[in-house]
């Protein structure tokens, strides 16, 4: 029972903080969103310091209770130059590449000072105690009113991650006092579903344009070139090699099909995440080949055929929001 005390009341805490809902980007933190409460080391301060002041009332020790006064203002003093760090700050944008579930997605945080003042000490972490996050914080410095801040979100599943509140917090300049505000962007993040580690060859191409690719073990020999280093030694031309007094080596040509149909059909009767990763694996596949494919998923227009970061962006997008179950 004890134990769960401190996590209501910070969940009490949360709900009281501002903003209670996500809120559209630039977010800019004004004095009633900036919250300051003493760190244990300013809590330390704060009672060595009425000790020494009720000591210096008891003896009647005026250079004791001056300085007493004197340490009392530059705690005060540094109470509002760690709420001055965060005021006047705007978080203007996010951005993130998508990465596959699993992996830790990489959000930069792009950050504005209005006041064009270079603050240092900020740091930027997920809500503490939010499902699925990690306790990663990230160094905001703004130099010249400018700044950015790259934190890890760790991912478990495709579709859309819905981020929750970022914390931006500093003890600057004395350590005595904690100043955080929160900002809740209503930006949801891709996530691409996860490729199959193993499984079947990509589908055979058909159309009437052929490509054709560099492969070691092809059919027909396409051109002789120097050895490198990890070369196979049956790849070897002796002959011509003896003839130049240099090793050369086979490079063969392996005829492709024009166009590669990746169709959701053709994954079997597998479950509906396997079939998923299998496609994003085949789409992996043949964009690492150079080759033109089509993706064929229920319920939706064909995508391609084509090839490129922007077709396999599109046909990873289409694969991570397909229906779960």
């Amino acid at each position: 029972m004890l134990h769960a005390i401190p996590q209501r009341l910070h969940a009490w805490g949360l709900a009281l903080a501002r903003p209670r809902e996500p809120e559209a980007l630039p977010a800019r933190f004004d004095r009633r969103r900036v919250y300051v409460l003493p760190t244990r080391f300013g809590l330390f301060y704060a009672v060595l310091l009425l000790a020494m002041l009720l000591g210096a009332l008891n003896y009647n020790n005026n250079p004791a209770l001056l300085l007493g006064l004197l340490l009392a203002g530059a705690g005060l003093a540094s109470l509002v130059a760690t709420q001055l760090q965060l005021t006047g700050l705007s978080i203007v944008a996010l951005e993130a590449e998508p990465v596959p579930a699993g992996d830790d997605l990489v959000l930069r945080i792009h950050a504005k000072a209005q006041d064009g003042r270079a603050r240092r000490g900020l740091q930027v972490q997920l809500e503490p105690g939010a499902a699925g996050t990690s306790t990663d914080h990230a160094i905001l410095r703004l130099l010249q009113g400018n700044g950015e801040a790259d934190l890890r979100i760790p991912t478990s599943q495709r579709g859309w991650l819905d981020l929750p509140r970022l914390r931006v917090w500093s003890i600057r300049p004395l350590g005595l006092a904690r100043a955080w505000a929160y900002v809740w962007p209503q930006a949801p993040l891709l996530v691409y579903p996860r490729p199959e580690s193993d499984g079947p060859p990509l589908p055979l191409g058909s159309g009437d344009r052929v490509q054709s690719r560099l492969h070691p073990s092809g059919d027909d020999v396409h051109h002789l070139r120097s050895y490198r280093r990890g070369d196979s030694r049956r790849a070897i031309a002796w002959k011509p090699s003896a003839r130049r007094d240099t090793l050369l080596v086979r490079e063969y040509e392996e005829p492709l099909g024009a166009d590669v149909v990746l169709d959701w059909h053709a994954t079997g009767q597998a479950p509906v995440e396997n079939r998923i990763s299998r496609l994003a694996r085949w789409v992996d596949e043949a964009e690492r080949d150079g080759r033109r494919y089509r993706l064929a998923l229920p319920n939706q227009p064909s995508l391609g055929p084509d090839h490129g970061p922007v077709h396999r962006h599109a046909c990873l997008r289409a694969l991570a929001l397909m229906p779960h179950g």
